[in-house]
């Protein structure tokens, strides 16, 4: 029999599982145990195509048509979109710029306009927002070229406008560059940690009016520079969708700012020739050999030595202090390779020895793309005609104990949670890499509060004063330059601040290291107790099976209410958040919940002052349902609001589900939100996975059986944690014992007796010298 004829667009079985909002295998299953779900009309056999109408009346009957989000359904219209039809992504670009700026109501008129008005109203709306300020292709101003769309663009419009209106204009760029990416040949886009992006602008003095990304990527670094205060923002990147994109991203974030972004290669081809800027954050590509060593060998930029063809990285560093004003500052997050790299010492002399570099910052591992190393961050100073002389470079360790939160460190900051932002492709012209999560992918949890306290605090105070700058053991440390003038000149972080452990007091260490064996004993028989007790029984021959609705459904139907976080959404609905801050235009002190807290299971740890939207962040009941945003990483993805979350703001990138608690359970709703399958299926994104919680499904169960689950899950709660605690208290204890037993204050079992020596006076290091026999 030879399929059915399609009626309409073709899709295949991975958007038939966005469309639904469930997994591969889960399609997969439908089309083995249900006679009825659409045969194939076209495609292989081993990638067969399906009708779009035709999936979706089959969906519709079986209560799955509600379940896409309208970035999905913009994805699928994009992905659907006949190669004929007019605008392409550059217009598109520049009309999520103008819906952006359009009321809900309006957005909603235009998705019910017939095709031909919607296309002449969508030109209208793109041709209103084009300046010189967002780069087409070539890097010329967009309204070089007239905006045209066709009707046969139409399901491309009115899903471009639905997910402005549900989801911000931030949603709809991001959808609008992954399918640009996907069709290009770059290497895949990364997002970078808001909170990592926020500490590289943090670490520029004061508020730098004009700052320079020659990099740029989507934008990720100028917005945080941005959100310092900076009203003057220039960016290039050598992708021109990602110029683009960067350049409606911040005119989106920042409509207070001047921005100009432009295409193309920031080495080969400087697009700011004589710009004089008062800050450059950078995250330059890493490894690019053809950075254009050869036609560039006589650059004037290249003040502290030709840069080694296998050492890009040190020309990027070159080009941001060749565009600073003297005594302006860089801030660079490049790979730990460049620190030691033998190729690249003599550059790197010339920088130290010129007073150019101020100070190395090592991130732990995880903290971004490539998870497996440790990134580093340079700050660097263009120095001034007559200025002062610097004497030394301070290097800081924030790797100790940050994936766990524990250590004995102190020092002075504070940081947001855990909210991505976006980045650039790994390719010439930006990269600002973190977390990758997609395809199930696992990383530690990085602690940014840690990180960020130690960075900043360990900066400022050697800002303050260099000359007599303390540090702390293990932590920072400020070395001379004479000291690191030698035959290497090995940069690295944690080589130089480990070898000041030896200030570290003996008595103190071995009162703190038995403080923490102590508590480690304690917590570990909490553990075992916790992990006694038994709450669960076999199923039986095969796994229980469940009617499900999604949480937009429950929410449709009153059964719970949900409150999303994204900023731009926030703006358009902010009197739907009628339980938010108390508007009275006072700063905000309460604490904000992040999804780094849910992650690690800390109380709320966000800094009020870093919330976009400030007023409008809904308070948290005790309660409540908390999400992760993000997906991936270690740590539960949900957890139930207690009486120390009551009062918090929700933090960015963190859904709250609030539960009647007539018709649901909330440890009950907790436990299926955040189950591993269920985050799956609701993920979407081609990079980190971004959770859409309508799609998030919850079983269709009585009360009282919600009740019994909730119990077991509350249960799964407590083991989490209290392992989690005990875990970390084993992970400082021998950390502290290592290091004391490396260092020189602690000695192995036995204390001094064993190694004492009576022949020599008590000195066992006397025998040796003399050809006594070693201690036994």
């Amino acid at each position: 029999m030879p399929p059915p004829t399609p009626s309409s667009a073709q899709v295949t079985a991975a958007e038939i599982s966005r469309i639904a909002g469930v997994t591969r295998a889960t399609v997969s299953n439908w089309r083995r145990r249900h006679v009825d779900f659409p045969a194939p009309t076209g495609g292989t056999d081993s990638s067969p195509l399906y009708d779009l109408e035709s999936v979706r009346t089959w969906l519709a009957s079986r209560g799955h048509a509600s379940a896409a989000s309208p970035p999905e359904e913009l994805r699928t219209a994009l992905r659907l979109r006949p190669s004929a039809t007019g605008g392409g992504t550059p217009d598109l670009l520049l009309l999520v710029l103008a819906a952006a700026g359009r009321s809900p109501d309006e957005l909603t008129a235009a998705t019910r306009l017939p095709d031909a008005d919607l296309a002449a109203r969508a030109e209208r709306d793109a041709a209103s927002a084009a300046d010189d300020s967002v780069p087409t292709a070539a890097g010329s101003p967009s309204d070089t070229h007239p905006v045209r769309f066709a009707p046969g663009d139409a399901a491309v419009l009115r899903a471009l406008y639905t997910c402005v209106r549900d989801e911000g204009g931030q949603a709809a760029l991001e959808v609008l560059a992954e399918r640009e990416l996907e069709d290009s040949a770059a290497s895949g886009a990364y997002r970078t940690p808001e909170p990592l992006a926020d500490l590289l602008a943090r670490l520029l003095p004061g508020a730098p009016a004009r700052v320079l990304d020659p990099a740029c990527g989507s934008g990720t670094l100028l917005a945080a520079a941005a959100r310092q205060g900076t009203r003057e923002l220039y960016g290039q990147d050598t992708l021109p969708v990602q110029a683009r994109r960067s350049a409606v991203s911040l005119r989106l974030t920042a409509p207070e700012a001047e921005v100009t972004v432009r295409a193309g290669d920031s080495l080969r081809a400087d697009a700011f020739p004589g710009l004089t800027a008062d800050a450059v954050l950078c995250s330059p590509p890493y490894g690019d050999r053809d950075w254009g060593h050869d036609e560039l060998a006589y650059d004037p930029r290249w003040a502290y030595g030709v840069p080694p063809r296998a050492e890009p990285e040190l020309a990027w560093v070159q080009h941001a202090l060749a565009h600073l004003a003297p005594g302006g500052h860089a801030v660079l997050l490049l790979p730990p390779a460049v620190a030691g790299r033998a190729s690249g010492r003599r550059v790197r002399a010339e920088l130290v020895r010129g007073g150019a570099l101020r100070a190395v910052i090592a991130l732990p591992p995880g903290a971004s793309v490539p998870l497996h190393i440790g990134l580093q961050i340079w700050v660097l100073q263009r120095p001034e005609p007559g200025g002062p002389e610097r004497k030394s470079v301070l290097f800081v360790d924030t790797a100790s104990g940050a994936a766990t939160g524990t250590g004995t460190g102190t020092a002075v900051g504070t940081t947001t949670g855990t909210a991505p932002g976006t980045a650039t492709a790994a390719g010439r012209g930006g990269a600002a890499p973190a977390s990758r999560t997609r395809g199930g992918s696992r990383s530690a949890t990085v602690d940014w509060a840690r990180i960020t306290e130690r960075a900043l605090g360990a900066w400022r105070a050697f800002t303050e004063s260099p000359d007599t700058f303390e540090g702390e053991p293990g932590v920072a440390h400020a070395a001379g330059v004479v000291d690191l003038l030698d035959d290497v000149v090995d940069l690295t972080p944690a080589r130089l601040v480990r070898a000041s452990r030896s200030e570290i007091d003996p008595a103190a260490l071995s009162a703190e290291a038995d403080a923490a064996r102590r508590h480690l004993v304690k917590a570990a028989k909490s553990l075992a107790r916790t992990a006694g007790r038994e709450d669960w029984s076999a199923a039986g021959a095969t796994a229980r099976e469940w009617r499900t609705a999604t949480a937009s459904d429950l929410a449709r139907g009153g059964a719970l209410t949900l409150l999303r976080t994204a900023p731009e959404a926030a703006r358009g609905r902010a009197d739907n958040a009628t339980d938010s801050g108390s508007g009275s235009g006072e700063p905000e002190t309460r604490p904000v919940l992040t999804g780094a807290d849910i992650a690690t299971g800390s109380g709320p740890t966000g800094d009020p002052t870093e919330l976009r939207g400030g007023g409008t962040a809904p308070v948290i009941a005790t309660g409540d349902v908390l999400v992760r945003a993000v997906a991936g990483g270690s740590g539960p993805m949900a957890r139930v609001a207690g009486e120390e979350d009551a009062g918090a703001l929700l933090g960015p990138h963190v859904h709250l589900f609030r539960p009647d608690p007539a018709r649901l359970d909330a440890w009950f709703l907790a436990g299926f939100l955040g189950a591993e399958e269920n985050i799956a299926g609701a993920s979407t994104g081609s990079t980190v996975l971004t959770v859409s919680p309508g799609r998030l499904r919850v079983p269709l169960l009585p009360l009282e059986e919600q009740r019994r689950y909730g119990e077991a899950f509350r249960h799964v709660h407590e083991l989490r944690a209290e392992a989690r605690r005990a875990n970390q208290l084993a992970e400082e204890t021998a950390r502290l014992l290592s290091g004391g037993l490396t260092g020189g204050q602690l000695l192995p079992g036995g204390g001094a007796s064993r190694g004492r020596d009576t022949t020599a006076g008590g000195d066992p290091h006397a025998a040796r010298s003399r050809g006594g026999q070693s201690p036994r």
